[in-house]
């Protein structure tokens, strides 16, 4: 482009010299000119030579002492010399320059659209031409290109504040990222997630760093902020584990004071109180608080042993007891069956042998806790059934010895043989009587019976 607009901004007197010379090559219809564009509309200096017709505005003309003018608004003005030739051909070649010059503003126009492309620099170059448009050694509608250049510097404005606002837009997102990350480290500061907590300050540290666009003081500021934050959490870190630590100190000195005791205890033979101390060591080892994991777990088994040891003696013991006493519940059942084949009905004997083995019983001894009740209700039921039966038989017998009772029996018995007798003769009307009397008699026997 430089060595285009010198050719064109230069001193066009210098055409005189061009002569004859072929410009093929310089105007681009030559061997050696710019290849065609992909659209197929050529290069700019071969559409030049089209746009030289007879149908253009006169936009100059050559005078009669080889001079060439440009018509403007403003009147002629002299852009060069022509004496190599026609003054139409001196023309042409005035347009043609003005051809390529129309080319570079096309260039710039089409450039506008490609996105990516820095409007800075087509503002740069479309300045440079439209400042040298009024001394520019062409002939055409200049004003027209002046025009376009102006259009082209408008759009490129227009360009940079939608860029400048894209960027804005950006850095407004970046910093709303940023401050995100700052809220979320202010909120972290109040955590005892310590672990997790800790590894998302790093990663809040490497999320920060790769959002990029914001300027250095607001990156400083918020930064600031996000150490600010991690600052507090790393002391409250530090004075929670420092109280940790004192704690786990208090924890291991308990639990060994406990471990000395269980230790003491494990040969005692006094089960029941040693037990019940050993639950409350239990209790005790539970709000003593937890010393570090490798020396809790060592004191744990320490303690346990103290504890396995004494249990194990006291199992033993209650083993060998429990043998003793499934014994005992085995010959006490003997017994039981024994007592369930008494026979109420010999109650003077069944009673005497109730009480020999209720003796035995008493000799046998202590059997399972799961079992004592249920025992002694089915031995003490027996003897409730045996005591029934001797009352009912003294009660039987001072009813059997009534007078009254003894002559209403006799009764009844003798007319149950008369009507007896009396059905076997088919006397009917004797039936009826004897079964009314006998009905009688019987009615106060049951009276008399129940009121004894």
């Amino acid at each position: 482009m430089a060595g285009i607009l010198m050719s064109i901004f230069g001193n066009a007197m210098s055409d005189r010299s061009d002569g004859g010379r072929d410009d093929s090559a310089r105007l681009g219809t030559g061997p050696g000119g710019p290849a065609p564009r992909p659209d197929g509309s050529g290069p700019p200096s071969a559409r030049s030579a089209d746009r030289v017709s007879d149908d253009q505005p006169p936009w100059g003309r050559v005078s009669s002492d080889g001079t060439v003018y440009l018509r403007t608004a403003d009147g002629e003005r002299a852009v060069g010399s022509w004496r190599a030739g026609s003054p139409e051909e001196g023309l042409a070649h005035f347009r043609r320059r003005y051809d390529d010059l129309a080319a570079e503003v096309e260039l710039l126009e089409r450039r506008l659209t490609v996105s990516g492309v820095d409007p800075a620099g087509i503002a740069g170059s479309a300045r440079r031409l439209r400042e040298g448009l009024p001394q520019a050694a062409v002939v055409g509608d200049v004003e027209a290109l002046a025009a376009r250049l102006d259009a082209v510097m408008a759009a490129t404005d227009t360009r940079r504040t939608e860029l400048a606002a894209e960027r804005a837009r950006r850095v407004a997102v970046a910093v709303a990222a940023k401050e995100e990350l700052v809220t979320e480290a202010e909120q972290l500061t109040r955590s005892s997630e310590w672990k997790a907590t800790s590894e998302r300050f790093r990663t809040i540290g490497d999320e920060f760093r790769a959002i990029t666009g914001v300027d250095k003081r607001t990156d400083s500021a918020l930064w600031r902020r996000i150490a600010a934050a991690r600052d507090e959490f790393t002391r409250r870190r530090t004075a929670h584990f420092a109280a940790l630590d004192t704690q786990r100190s208090r924890s291991r000195e308990r639990k060994e004071a406990i471990i000395a005791e269980a230790v003491s205890l494990s040969d005692s033979s006094d089960w029941g109180p040693t037990t019940a101390r050993y639950r409350a060591l239990m209790t005790e080892w539970k709000s003593a608080g937890r010393a570090a994991k490798d020396v809790d777990d060592e004191l744990w088994a320490r303690f346990r042993a103290a504890q396995d040891a004494f249990f194990s003696r006291r199992n033993a013991v209650n083993a060998e007891r429990d043998a003793e006493l499934r014994e005992n519940q085995a010959r006490k059942e003997e017994l039981l069956a024994e007592a369930t084949a008494l026979d109420p009905a010999d109650v003077e004997r069944s009673l005497r042998r109730y009480r020999e083995i209720q003796g035995r019983w008493d000799a046998i001894g202590h059997v399972p806790r799961e079992v004592v009740n249920s025992l002694e209700r089915q031995l003490s039921s027996i003897g409730d059934k045996l005591r029934e039966a001797s009352d009912a038989r003294w009660d039987q017998r001072e009813i059997n010895e009534s007078p009254f009772l003894r002559r209403l029996r006799e009764s009844i018995a003798k007319l149950e043989t008369k009507l007896e007798r009396a059905r076997s003769n088919g006397r009917t009307r004797e039936i009826t009587e004897t079964e009314a009397a006998l009905a009688t008699q019987r009615a106060w026997l049951a009276q008399a019976e129940k009121q004894g």
